[in-house]
């Protein structure tokens, strides 16, 4: 499967994250639609809270993805046919992207799933813009065995 193939799925993705925001440490729909296409692709998972740890591989060598979930309180006004449904609620910043890519990833990495020679965490992080998501994943232990991490964001001059 190619990234290309994979393309429309991952619109489709993103547009349903799109039109439903939620707040940090409140991503209880967002995470139940994330659970779902997970046990559709057939990837085992555990929830955190309201982030979600799936993993693929079985390897030693253990490389994590991360994705933010959360959505920020600002007022929609784009006007397309997939705004935001949360009255005051928007995914301004690319989050509805990151989880959708994420989710793209999970569905090619399943094609391949028996030859991948490690191991692949896919996390998906609540309450990135309040910086307590990473910190309650942290704690509940989803680096442990984690030798490389990739997550993409644009860090501002929050001090976390």
């Amino acid at each position: 499967m190619t990234v290309e193939e994979i393309y429309p799925l991952a619109v489709e993705f993103r547009r349903h994250f799109h039109q439903y925001p939620e707040f940090a440490m409140q991503e209880v729909e967002t995470q139940r639609y994330i659970t779902g296409v997970l046990d559709k692709y057939k990837i085992p998972y555990q929830v955190v809270g309201t982030g979600i740890i799936a993993i693929l591989g079985k390897g030693q060598k253990c490389v994590a993805i991360r994705a933010d979930m959360d959505a920020l309180k600002v007022k929609e006004e784009t006007g397309l046919a997939y705004s935001s449904c949360n009255e005051g609620m928007m995914h301004a910043c690319g989050h509805d992207n990151h989880m959708a890519m994420l989710l793209g990833a999970a569905k090619i990495l399943t094609t391949i799933r028996d030859e991948i020679p490690g191991t692949v965490k896919l996390l998906f992080q609540p309450a990135e813009e309040t910086a307590q998501g990473a910190k309650a994943m942290i704690a509940e232990g989803v680096l442990k065995g984690v030798d490389a991490i990739y997550g993409a964001h644009i860090w501002g001059d929050f001090d976390a």
